[in-house]
């Protein structure tokens, strides 16, 4: 039975909501909200207590616990920083001692060395697992972060995030989960279901690089506005058909992965304890009836413009995008698909009023 990794918040109501979905839930993943570990978002604007963080894990007893340390790389002086790497360990301590940490998730091996060699007497206790972001998609590449895991003072991941770009092909997707069956019999295989991203996206790299710069400080944070005027919403915006070539897994497809994988990951942690909610419970139901728009992470912006009824999306949706050779010169499916399924939306203005 598949169950889900989602995103935790210390938000009273969202937490009494994944209170009662604590049997669905095999893990949660938080940020560490603490200034000098940044993860792979942006920072928000406010950021929650370090201590109500601690208090809040509390209250979830069932589900394991996994701390986000998934930039894409650091400033450099970061890895001799003892100040900053003991700061670090002593967070990832205090959770530790409340039992509300099982591990980290982890982009940049040079800072997961690094804390290794600072306190391996913590990280001993701790899981590293892979971020989505090291892009596992074959089983040479988990074997070799699996062995980089083995060569310091971590515990060996119990669960391995593989690629996005595996969810679209399910021959690739079977054949990796049969490895990782005789070699690593005890991990659970996780894939990422709602990010919304573009297809093997062209510019993600370089995205989650002016993040990582952004948050040590060196850039302004002004991603939205490069994808705006020259990535992944420029593209969108003039062939909306290409979202549907976006490797997300809807709630009704679930059922064609059981067998191959154990954990199905939500994101949208940025957008706040009511998208959760929706996103949390169309997964853990299995259906959603509504703008499938609205479960996708990045294509929040797209949601206030289309409607995508995902009720009217074709029971053969998956078989026929998995199946797809992206030839698009020689197909219109996804094209007649926007056309029988989106309606454009009219301009609103935002209410920014408090």
């Amino acid at each position: 039975m598949l169950q889900l990794d989602v995103p935790f918040l210390p938000d009273p109501h969202y937490m009494e909501f994944l209170a009662d979905l604590q049997p669905a839930l095999y893990s949660v993943h938080f940020s560490l909200y603490l200034d000098n570990i940044p993860d792979g978002r942006h920072r928000p604007g406010t950021t929650p207590e370090f201590a109500d963080l601690t208090a809040s894990l509390a209250r979830l007893p069932v589900p394991k616990k996994y701390a986000l340390l998934n930039s894409r790389f650091h400033h450099p002086q970061l890895y001799g920083d003892k100040a900053a790497l003991h700061k670090i360990i002593t967070a990832l301590d205090t959770l530790l001692t409340a039992g509300t940490l099982h591990g980290i998730t982890i982009v940049d091996f040079y800072l997961l060395q690094a804390l290794s060699d600072t306190s391996p007497e913590t990280c001993s206790q701790l899981e590293a697992v892979p971020g989505v972001n090291c892009m596992l998609d074959s089983f040479a590449q988990i074997q070799a972060y699996c062995d980089t895991v083995a060569r310091t003072a971590f515990k060996p991941p119990a669960k391995l995030n593989l690629d996005r770009s595996l969810n679209r092909n399910l021959p690739e997707l079977a054949a990796i989960s049969q490895q990782c069956r005789r070699h690593f019999p005890e991990v659970k295989l996780t894939l990422l279901a709602n990010e919304g991203c573009l297809d093997r996206c062209p510019f993600k790299l370089t995205h989650d690089a002016q993040i990582a710069f952004a948050n040590t400080g060196l850039i302004a944070n002004e991603t939205h506005a490069a994808n705006q005027e020259l990535g992944c919403i420029r593209e969108l915006t003039a062939h909306p058909a290409e979202l549907f070539k976006s490797p997300f897994i809807r709630p009704e497809d679930l059922h064609h992965y059981e067998g191959m994988v154990e954990v199905i990951k939500l994101c949208g942690r940025t957008l706040g304890p009511a998208f959760l909610q929706r996103v949390v419970r169309a997964y853990a139901s299995r259906r959603y009836e509504g703008n499938l728009l609205d479960l996708m992470d990045t294509m929040e912006w797209l949601a206030k413009r289309l409607h995508v009824a995902n009720e009217e999306l074709p029971a053969d949706f998956l078989a026929r995008l998995s199946g797809c050779d992206k030839n698009c010169r020689a197909c219109a499916y996804c094209r007649e698909l926007l056309d029988k399924t989106a309606t454009p939306l009219p301009f609103q203005l935002e209410d920014l009023r408090q």
